[in-house]
């Protein structure tokens, strides 16, 4: 079949013996053509507003309304759905924007569990295609699907189409398709068609295709660096790949040859499934300013208990802890503390950054704080005995009698001393950070 000019149908994927405007067998017109169709195999996968379709899919009754995933009116939004989104609300937005826009939305509190325990389902249909899955964040993923045609008794076009259409109907969730020949321009083509897109960028067409699009279109090109681009009078993709490369080093260092690169549709990046984790966080935004310590600390308690768990779920150990803190001035102070040894307790978690919390004690209103954790290695190697504290023996084992005591009856069915007085500084919007696998959160956008 690879050899074949292939027309499929996206709804029934029943191979056409013809161009059409409508399958021949179900009469949908979701009909998928592309002279390459059947050579390409590199993919980008995203969920369709993701934390917004999964409430929505929850709660039948919000299906026709306007539904914006966030916090109060101090947060942002995580995610609209695509009714909001034509009143202009976006991912990354202040609330108090969002609502401007579409005051007649309906705000939900992220439930990141329950938005990880879906991604890990739609992770596992993934890697059953093909072991080649590098995950971006909770809802997308490059996939390599080159020498899978023989496993599956199809071409990988068709192979996605199927993949698609059982999310659909098994998860009630949908999905954008990208396929491509290189991440960049599969990730760009998934894209071009939400929400339930297909599109598909060949070999013959890629500098055609990459012409006409603003530079901003690159993936990795800021606001700063496309206004620098827009002073010396450069626009447009297909500008770039009239300059020489060596032009645009000379004038952009190693982002000019990047730039002259993808310009081109020049991608090596092989879809690499296992990256390494850099960094496991939780933070969270506060409805009001706050200061004192009485409030911080229970707050950095109860975020400490959440980095741990993580942490505990993983096979590492961390041995740095970083502290951070934004002002109402939207100043951000990060503060680190290497460890004496790698720990996965919230103990330790906790200790390490309430000490940098206190030297940050100034009088400063904040409206966030967050802790994080970093540096890592096997868990084998974590939370040796400390001579030092005799009393922290005692404090892990009691720790490990919370842990079993929260898996069997739930997160919330016993708390610190701490972080039972968290209550006071109400808090709007959680923000949790990791490797892909882990799930982490740093903003939908799909």
């Amino acid at each position: 079949m690879s050899d074949l000019n292939i027309i499929f149908c996206r709804d029934c994927l029943v191979v056409q013996p013809a161009p059409a405007r409508r399958c021949a067998r179900c009469g949908s017109p979701r009909l998928l053509q592309h002279p390459e169709l059947a050579q390409l195999s590199i993919a980008h996968i995203d969920c369709d507003a993701f934390y917004a379709s999964v409430e929505k899919r929850d709660r039948p009754e919000l299906s026709d309304k306007p539904v914006i995933i966030g916090g109060g009116k101090r947060g942002v939004v995580s995610t609209a759905c695509y009714i909001a989104r034509i009143s202009g609300v976006r991912s990354a937005m202040p609330m108090f924007k969002a609502l401007e826009l579409c005051p007649e939305a309906v705000v939900i509190k992220p439930d990141m569990a329950k938005y990880a325990a879906i991604g890990r389902m739609i992770r596992e249909r993934m890697r059953a295609l093909t072991p080649l899955v590098e995950p971006l964040s909770i809802d997308e993923a490059f996939l390599d699907l080159t020498g899978t045609e023989r496993l599956h008794r199809m071409p990988p076009a068709l192979i996605l189409a199927r993949f698609a259409r059982s999310i659909e109907q098994e998860l009630g969730l949908s999905v954008s398709v990208g396929l491509s020949h290189n991440k960049f321009l599969a990730k760009m083509a998934s894209d071009l068609q939400k929400p339930r897109g297909f599109s598909v960028i060949g070999r013959a067409e890629t500098l055609s295709f990459l012409a006409a699009l603003p530079i901003k279109a690159i993936w990795g090109v800021g606001a700063a660096l496309d206004r620098q681009l827009a002073h010396d009078g450069l626009r447009t993709i297909g500008q770039l790949q009239g300059m020489r490369e060596e032009d645009l080093m000379r004038r952009y260092g190693t982002m000019g040859q990047r730039l002259s690169r993808l310009s081109r549709g020049v991608d090596e990046r092989r879809v690499t499934p296992d990256r390494p984790t850099k960094s496991i966080s939780s933070e969270t935004t506060f409805d009001r300013d706050i200061s004192g310590p009485e409030d911080l600390v229970p707050i950095l308690r109860g975020l400490s208990e959440k980095v741990a768990r993580r942490l505990k779920a993983t096979d590492l150990a961390a041995s740095e802890v970083t502290l951070k803190l934004k002002g109402a001035d939207f100043q951000t102070r990060t503060r680190n503390r290497r460890l004496a040894a790698p720990t996965r307790l919230a103990d330790r978690i906790f200790h390490a950054g309430h000490a940098l919390l206190l030297k940050e004690l100034d009088g400063t209103p904040f409206r966030l704080i967050g802790i994080g954790c970093s540096v890592f290695s096997p868990a084998a190697t974590a939370d040796p005995d400390d001579l030092v504290d005799p009393s922290f023996a005692r404090r892990a084992k009691a720790e490990a009698a919370l842990d079993q005591l929260r898996e069997r009856f739930g997160l919330q069915s016993v708390e610190t001393g701490i972080t039972f007085r968290r209550g006071r500084a109400a808090t709007t919007s959680e923000k949790q950070n990791g490797k892909s696998e882990s799930f982490p959160y740093d903003g939908e956008k799909s």
